[in-house]
């Protein structure tokens, strides 16, 4: 028989565990009440009857940023935040693709020193732009892409465009979010803008779904049902759909904060910026690599170029860093580079990926020319860095850690690593080296390189050709014509690479090439966005035929937008990059040929200007070069197609 005691403690289990279950209960369905939103629309307001929608709040942070531009593709996923940009005088420039859409945001972000912005409509949209935001990651350029995206409501259930859109960016953007309320629209794009310009610059993409951009009345006349349903289910169903509208709109028009926030930049150590000058004091053969982070804000240029000079070290300069000294500058190397790298004692690299492969002392342009300008990390264009001499000490300097220490547990070593900005690195440099100097020999010994493939050049320059334009010549011609006020956008392989050695541009932030993923078709995204930053300055595109394809059908948007640019193609009719190394070692032209094509006549039809150069006229090539300017200057966008010859650096020769 149970004695009372015994049964005492089994009694009092059962007030337990009702106390544990009710607990459990109250704290499944608070849960569920935040999820649903149910106590945020307690505080704050639905109003109901406001035709306001999301995209007024897009446009307003944008404004607060200072963008003035955003280039898109319409599509009626992202139609309100463009209406709403226009009200608030954001200029909105539409492209006949969406790809250079993104390339002109690029470019706007490497010339301005802010984000570049560009929006394109759901799936299809967004796809078509995933080489571009890989070439500014590439290139670190901080851009915003806003896309559109099916309903929250919808998403996974077979809308229309949709498919799992962050998924494909997150690999190729530093921050990554779909927006799922109103009220969240304002903070995420400042976080989003903070993130493209911190650390180390990249693209960012933030999703807007159509129902955080549309009204409340749209969006309540596509989600909740005219009619009352009838039975429990219908109605449960509709107070869901209800609730979860109150939840999109809850506290969407409160006043929050839209200026930027700080941004976080990373800077060398006092101590890091003590080691390096010691390490620079006692070189003889000093030797700098300048790239594209050096432009990077919050250093000027005028500021880092009378820092160069200061310290009076030779250098290399590439991706946006090229033009930093000007034309002809005594300090400024543009030839020989890996044998001066050989011969140096003290490098200072203070690059990152986006400068380009100008392989200008490895023999022959081989077919992996990428794209035309010294000054890279230790990737390909330094061959792993296997260029870099061991004897040499190595101060390297950039943003990003990982990129920075590349290849160097194999092919070299840093004496000094430095994580930190580079612009302002290489100032606190020449402070700590006030006085210091060089023997001029060492400098006049790589000069005496450039001057010997200058001299190269012009022998070139100045052989006949069978047929056509001789391209050297040309493009010494161009490099005469040339203003000082001028942008250079390149596209191409073979013509833009001769180019590369022999075009200089007239100051910093004036050269724009795609950088290290070596991406055809930047040409026209380039100049839209350039022309656009710099509306004074004479935009020159260098083409190859090749790549113009991609760029010539934008022309309608240079004529639409009256954004008056100059192409100059160097039509050889092929893809003679590829073609050099295909047909001797593969016996086959295969895929590898193009025709003499009238590009200027295609331009013409698109309401461009189009001029021709060609053996008929080649007495005149300066004379269509002012022609070209002048019609420019006048508010047309021209097409120069220039036939030429074939070039081939391996012996000397220009074949047809």
């Amino acid at each position: 028989m149970e004695t009372p005691a015994a049964a005492a403690p089994a009694g009092s289990l059962f007030p337990s565990f009702l106390l544990l279950a009710c607990g459990t209960l109250v704290a499944a369905l608070l849960g569920a009440a935040h999820r649903l939103g149910l106590f945020y629309q307690l505080l704050h307001k639905v109003d109901k009857a406001s035709v306001r929608h999301g995209g007024e709040n897009v446009a307003a942070v944008l404004r607060a940023h200072g963008v003035r531009f955003i280039f898109t593709l319409v599509g009626g996923h992202i139609s309100p935040l463009l209406v709403a940009c226009e009200k608030l005088g954001i200029r909105v420039v539409d492209t006949r693709h969406e790809v250079t859409a993104v390339f002109a945001a690029d470019a706007m972000a490497r010339l301005s020193g802010t984000v570049g912005v560009a929006a394109v409509t759901a799936g299809p949209g967004l796809t078509n732009t995933v080489t571009a935001v890989k070439n500014a990651q590439m290139a670190q350029s901080p851009i915003l892409l806003l896309g559109g995206a099916a309903s929250t409501l919808l998403q996974n259930r077979g809308a229309l465009q949709a498919v799992d859109q962050l998924s494909l960016f997150r690999p190729l953007c530093k921050f990554c979010v779909s927006v799922r309320r109103v009220r969240d629209i304002v903070p995420t794009l400042r976080a989003a803008m903070a993130a493209a310009q911190s650390g180390t610059p990249g693209p960012v993409f933030v999703e807007l779904p159509v129902d955080v951009l549309y009204p409340y009345f749209m969006v309540q006349k596509e989600m909740v049902p005219a009619k009352p349903p009838k039975g429990l289910v219908g109605r449960v169903v509709s107070w869901y759909l209800e609730n979860y509208l109150a939840n999109l709109f809850a506290g969407a028009w409160e006043p929050q904060p839209e200026g930027p926030l700080p941004l976080d930049i990373p800077q060398a150590s006092p101590q890091q910026v003590q080691r390096c000058v010691e390490i620079l004091s006692r070189a003889k053969r000093p030797l700098m690599v300048l790239g594209s982070q050096a432009l990077l804000t919050p250093t000027s240029a005028d500021k880092l170029r009378a820092a160069v000079e200061t310290l009076g070290v030779p250098c290399f300069l590439g991706g946006m860093a090229r033009g930093l000294l000007g034309r002809n500058h005594p300090l400024h190397i543009r030839e020989n580079r890996s044998a001066a790298l050989k011969k140096a004692d003290v490098i200072v690299l203070a690059v990152h990926h986006s400068g380009s492969s100008k392989v200008d002392d490895m023999g022959p342009l081989p077919t992996a020319f990428l794209s035309p300008t010294p000054g890279t990390v230790c990737d390909f264009r330094l061959s792993y860095g296997r260029v870099l001499s061991h004897s040499s000490k190595i101060i390297i300097v950039n943003r990003n850690r990982e990129e920075m220490l590349l290849n160097s547990d194999i092919f070299w070593k840093p004496q000094e690593a430095v994580q930190g900005d580079v612009g302002s690195f290489v100032l606190k440099l020449v402070e700590g080296l006030q006085g210091q100097t060089w023997a001029p020999d060492w400098v006049e010994e790589l000069r005496e390189a450039d001057r010997q493939k200058e001299q190269t050049f012009r022998e070139k320059a100045a052989m006949p050709v069978a047929q056509h334009l001789n391209p050297v010549q040309v493009l010494q011609l161009v490099e005469e014509t040339l203003p000082d006020n001028s942008i250079l956008v390149v596209d191409g392989g073979d013509f833009v690479g001769t180019a590369a050695h022999l075009v200089q541009p007239r100051g910093p932030l004036r050269w724009l090439d795609p950088g290290a993923f070596g991406t055809l078709g930047v040409g026209a995204g380039f100049a839209l966005g350039a022309k656009l930053c710099r509306p004074d300055a004479e935009v020159w595109c260098l083409f190859g035929d090749g790549a113009f394809g991609y760029s010539l059908i934008e022309f309608d948007t240079f004529v639409r937008h009256k954004i008056p640019v100059m192409a100059l193609v160097g039509n050889d009719a092929g893809w003679t990059q590829i073609s050099r190394e295909q047909v001797p070692s593969l016996g086959s032209n295969v895929a590898c040929g193009l025709a003499y094509t009238d590009y200027h006549k295609a331009a013409m039809g698109l309401g461009a200007r189009g001029l021709l150069l060609s053996r008929e006229n080649e007495d005149q090539v300066v004379k269509v070069l002012h022609d070209a300017q002048q019609q420019c200057r006048d508010g047309h966008p021209v097409v120069v197609n220039i036939l030429i010859g074939r070039t081939d650096f391996r012996d000397g020769s220009i074949a047809v």
